[in-house]
């Protein structure tokens, strides 16, 4: 097993790329705090994997330092962070997008990276043994769609910060990587795509993906194994796109 012994966290664990992620991490080995806003979702899962449940909005901070004080209650540790929680607006003019949504797309998205910086690092350091956070940008940090304008903006915060965050944090062996999807079948493929998942809306999409299928949870999960796993502790500070080649 792969990540036998090893505390992690996955936010955004009750669906979509969360749970598959948790679920991946489960069968490898690692203790997983599965934390979600929906925390009967989170249950469900945990119950299902062996996991620990933890309910939580990860734009508030006190709620990010309730999921990280349930690591180190329930496990004694931290060894991985996913900071895979994210929220989109939907496809549409960047001047049709109101205030409130802009601020709740940067606070989920970015800001939560924020949060869990200031809760997760003290860990970390006081266990000294190094760490894998591991942030879930997207190939619209890379290669930006029309009409997600200001999601765009969020991903691409996320994979700015995580290459900055990893040249800070490499004399302590935190290593700090970001893994890139493309546009994935999860609960928000509607509100990428600007409406009905239509087969002929959802093949314009397809077009600009060379490998011709849309990225799985199954796929990010074992993206995130790797980047985890001790076999990749010289991997820091990478954007790793999980994405059929949209952005070769």
């Amino acid at each position: 097993m792969r990540l036998k012994g090893k505390i992690a966290i996955v936010t955004g664990a009750a669906s979509g790329f969360g749970e598959g992620i948790a679920r991946r991490f489960a069968v490898e080995g690692a203790r997983v705090v599965a934390a979600d806003l929906n925390l009967d979702g989170a249950r469900r899962l945990a119950a299902e994997i062996g996991a620990h449940a933890v309910g939580g909005d990860v734009s508030q901070g006190p709620d990010v330092a309730a999921i990280v004080a349930a690591a180190t209650d329930r496990f004694g540790g931290l060894d991985i962070v996913v900071n895979n929680a994210g929220t989109t607006h939907r496809n549409r003019p960047m001047l049709e997008v109101d205030e409130a949504t802009f601020d709740r797309v940067f606070a989920v998205n970015v800001k939560s990276i924020y949060w869990m910086a200031q809760a997760a690092l003290p860990v970390l350091r006081r266990q000294g043994r190094g760490g894998s956070i591991i942030n879930i940008g997207s190939t619209a940090g890379i290669s930006p769609r029309p009409g997600l304008v200001w999601y765009n903006g969020t991903k691409g915060a996320v994979n700015t910060i995580t290459k900055a965050m990893a040249l800070e944090l490499a004399k302590e062996n935190i290593r700090v990587n970001s893994i890139c999807p493309v546009i994935g079948a999860t609960g928000l493929v509607a509100e990428f795509m600007g409406g009905a998942d239509t087969p002929e809306v959802r093949a314009r999409f397809l077009a600009s993906i060379p490998l011709g299928r849309m990225s799985t949870p199954e796929d990010i999960a074992n993206a995130c194994v790797w980047l985890a796993e001790d076999a990749t502790s010289f991997i820091t500070g990478v954007l790793l796109p999980v994405d059929g080649g949209r952005t070769a």
